[in-house]
């Protein structure tokens, strides 16, 4: 299943966001999660590429595996970092043969000291022009409401996201954010950029505030003043964190559907139960 196929129904686009676990028990609890989210028929579901491509077999096993043995549409990860050509062939041809229709094409986060493979690409429509060479996948791609990090302006991002879909990406995820102001603003600047792709929000629920804060110092997202108190309220209670996290992404999701977002990308971080309150509310209404 393609998934531009589902933004072409009109209807809202549900999907859930995990990241390959680094041990055995690891996994074990991962599947768990995702038979606990299973009943809300999900869309799709996508699987992470890890810094530098270290978890990419973990990434394609995993995302086959959620396809077959789950019978969930998934959508693997692929980032430029640590990569050649050839290895980025190898990895695509192994999902083709997996069954797998849908790919999210990245730049990728570079870590520290990083030094390029030969010849491997840079920026994800370079990626994004390779896989279309050979390949017959539906394409997605990143965006960011409140400005890639390294973007030299809001204006300079825009236009290297143009490029990205100009090199065929059907439909964008945005980065976190938590003010559905950024999100609606962005993509008010984007459709007058003619950028004309379903753009999904990215949802994340918090239930950890020095989890969040690490995530929104590395992203660049920034936490309203009136989120940032209640969470500095709780921070020390996992329970009432969860609670203050799970309200506010409620609200986020239920007015960016009512709004007319094409769908909500939920970040959920291996854990079911703050996303699966989210997603049965919205579905009951």
């Amino acid at each position: 299943m393609r998934i531009s196929e589902r933004f072409a129904t009109g209807s809202p686009v549900f999907s859930f966001e995990f990241f390959p676990p680094k041990s055995e028990a690891g996994f074990d609890a991962l599947f768990a999660t995702i038979r606990d989210l299973k009943p809300l028929d999900p869309d799709f579901v996508s699987v992470t590429w890890g810094a530098g491509g270290s978890t990419r077999r973990k990434t394609v096993e995993l995302v086959i595996e959620i396809q077959r043995d789950v019978g969930l549409a998934a959508m693997a990860h692929l980032s430029c970092i640590g990569s050649t050509p050839g290895d980025l062939a190898a990895t695509l041809d192994t999902l083709a043969e997996g069954g797998i229709d849908n790919v999210l094409a990245l730049g990728g986060d570079r870590p520290r000291d990083y030094a390029p493979p030969a010849g491997a690409f840079t920026h994800a429509n370079e990626l994004a022009e390779f896989v279309r060479s050979r390949w017959g996948f539906c394409l997605g791609g990143a965006c960011y409401p409140e400005t890639h990090p390294l973007a030299e302006s809001p204006e300079t991002d825009l236009r290297h996201l143009a490029r990205k879909v100009d090199a065929g990406v059907e439909f964008l995820i945005t980065q976190l954010f938590f003010d559905n102001a950024d999100y609606f603003a962005f993509v008010a600047r984007a459709r007058a950029a003619g950028i004309r792709v379903p753009i999904v929000p990215g949802i994340m629920p918090i239930v950890s505030v020095a989890g969040i804060r690490r995530m929104t110092a590395m992203s660049g997202a920034r936490i309203p003043d009136e989120l940032a108190a209640s969470l500095a309220e709780v921070e020390h209670d996992d329970e009432l964190t969860r609670e203050v996290g799970v309200e506010w992404a409620a609200l986020q999701c239920r007015e960016l559907v009512a709004r007319g977002a094409p769908g909500i990308h939920f970040y959920t971080l291996n854990r079911s139960s703050a996303t699966r309150a989210i997603l049965q509310g919205l579905r009951q209404g």
